[in-house]
């Protein structure tokens, strides 16, 4: 195969990979490029990085301290499902806005970014 050729596959590749749900994503972890720095990214992009799919919660510009472990409000990690509550012990495990967790019985949605809060508490509607 020539470069042109190959080229060509691997936009494919990303456009199929874009269609994606996250759960069918989290099966075809390979298809996603790492994270760089200096890449501008959308919102709704993914990406690996540490050994994770994380996607993109806001147009950025990476920069080496917005790593997709460290910039919660920048990525959020590919879940599969609707996981259990756990507190969060900081920020890089806090949930951003949109994230969902099963608590007392409910699923939640996070209301903000970064949120350390209980379901029910603050920070959270019931979906």
């Amino acid at each position: 195969m020539k470069r042109k050729e190959a080229e060509a596959l691997r936009a494919a590749m990303m456009t199929a990979a874009g269609a994606l749900t996250d759960n069918t994503a989290l099966e075809a972890v390979a298809l996603y490029p790492r994270w760089e720095i200096g890449r501008e990214y959308e919102a709704g992009e993914r990406v690996r990085f540490a050994g994770e799919l994380y996607k993109c919660l806001q147009a950025h510009k990476a920069q080496s301290d917005w790593a997709p472990n460290v910039a919660v409000s920048l990525w959020g990690p590919v879940r599969v499902g609707i996981p259990d509550w756990v507190q969060p012990t900081g920020a890089t495990d806090a949930y951003n806005a949109g994230d969902k967790v099963r608590h007392n019985g409910k699923v939640w949605v996070s209301d903000v970014d970064n949120n350390v809060w209980e379901p029910g508490v603050y920070g959270w509607t019931e979906a």
